[in-house]
């Protein structure tokens, strides 16, 4: 069983057909942007999404080669700067926002119906001796691909259950996030559990805390029904579920392989605390801080593959990755982007939704949907890091956060006549609105 969350880290090697997709989505979005010549974006969100380019720029001129630094600041920038803004500028209203977030859904389905699939007939990956770990298209080398594709639908679908005055696809997004925890649970990621938990319950608090108390009891009573009524749930995901609280106590080889890279990126920190060991310096400076309890590298097998013994060539950190390869310039303008975001999302949830009588508006949704994927995403760089072709459905993530959280220059300078764009006014549902 892979130790951390599948992902392979800024170690990984070659682009995939989503690296190849997003290329085309940034290269139209610099078209559209010369045809119009408008401007792409406002003040505060060039600031916030420009802001990584400082730290990821320092530690490309610190990696162990120039190849590796321009290999590893075109990853960093492609996640966190560039396929963001793509999706900011190109998503012009509400409606644009709502299918993007429909299209997670409906990724989602269809991955967690092949990962149920292949749970039932013991095609998965393998996981304690059997084929049954629910992987998806993604394969067994990385293990957290389908579970962040079902989570960020599950996310948004819960999101979307609170779209106002939309009675029928509230109950069809409701329906899609509960079925979306089955194939979550059968991914057997503790990391993407605890991170849907958080978004969920985030999500639940900003709809209303009557709202979020309906739903948290109905919930309940459902799993009290499937699980201790009608023995729904192996004896391997309970294990795994109450594994959760043993990591500490008495943690397994995975767990343990991931402390001690924890703690060789804190390591790495403080021999360069400002600038790290430069980008993509994780694998090479790896045994150098590593204590003897880390293994040779996690086992993979089955979904199709066969054995294999996958290198470890990241912490499973995002905060800790960055820390150690970036320093503390590095996290500072990248955590520090990604908290402000998250800032900036809320208070326009606040002079949008809050209301005296509880949450509301016409686009109570879509602050949900956008909030609620932050939340996930930051929490669960916590338990992994960017690897895989899931990593680009990240920056689609980002991307959507930022639109609800500074909007999009563009569609204020439009409701305006061109005149002045800025901070949130620039979404072009609010432009239109005055």
């Amino acid at each position: 069983m892979p130790s951390g969350g599948g992902s392979t880290g800024t170690g990984a090697g070659t682009g995939t057909v989503a690296d190849a997709v997003s290329a085309l989505v940034v290269g139209y979005c610099v078209v559209h942007l010369a045809r119009t010549g408008r401007r792409p974006l406002s003040r505060t969100a060039a600031v916030l999404l420009g802001l990584p380019v400082v730290g990821v720029t320092v530690a490309a001129f610190g990696a162990s080669s120039a190849a590796t630094g321009v290999a590893g600041a075109a990853r960093y920038l492609q996640i966190f700067v560039l396929v963001p803004a793509a999706v900011l500028i190109l998503v012009r209203d509400a409606r644009h926002f709502r299918l993007l977030a429909w299209s997670f859904v409906a990724l989602a389905l269809w991955q967690g119906g092949i990962g149920v699939q292949q749970y039932l007939t013991g095609t998965g990956a393998s996981y304690m001796g059997e084929d049954i770990r629910a992987v998806g298209t993604f394969g067994a080398t990385d293990v957290m691909g389908m579970a962040t594709v079902v989570s960020y639908g599950l996310v948004c679908a819960l999101a979307l259950a609170f779209r106002p005055r939309a009675p029928r696809p509230r109950v069809a997004a409701g329906v899609c996030a509960a079925v979306l925890t089955v194939p979550l649970a059968l991914s057997f990621s503790r990391g993407a559990w605890i991170a849907t938990a958080a978004a969920c319950l985030g999500v639940l608090l900003l709809a209303g805390a009557r709202r979020a108390g309906t739903v948290l009891l109905a919930g309940g009573a459902a799993a009290v029904v499937l699980v201790a009524g009608l023995g729904v749930g192996s004896a391997m995901l309970q294990e795994r579920l109450s594994s959760i609280t043993q990591v500490t106590g008495a943690p397994d080889q995975s767990v343990t392989d991931r402390y001690t890279m924890w703690a060789a990126s804190a390591d790495m920190w403080r021999e360069r605390p400002v600038t790290g060991v430069g980008l993509k310096g994780f694998p090479e400076h790896r045994d150098k801080h590593a204590s003897l309890a880390l293994s040779s590298g996690s086992d993979t097998a089955g979904a199709g593959s066969g054995f294999a013994r996958q290198p470890l060539l990241s912490p499973h950190n995002m905060y800790l990755l960055v820390l150690g390869e970036q320093g503390l310039l590095g996290l500072a303008t990248l955590a520090g982007s990604w908290a402000a975001l998250l800032v900036c999302g809320l208070l326009r949830w606040k002079r949008r939704c809050a209301r005296p009588g509880g949450p509301g508006g016409p686009e109570l949704d879509c602050a949900l949907v956008a909030c609620g994927l932050l939340i996930w995403q930051l929490t669960d760089f916590v338990y992994a890091d960017i690897g895989g072709p899931s990593t680009v459905l990240t920056a689609v993530a980002f991307g959507v956060a930022a639109w609800w959280a500074v909007g999009s220059g563009r569609g204020a300078a439009a409701g305006a006549g061109g005149s002045r764009s800025g901070g949130s006014r620039a979404v072009a549902g609010e432009a239109g609105a005055r």
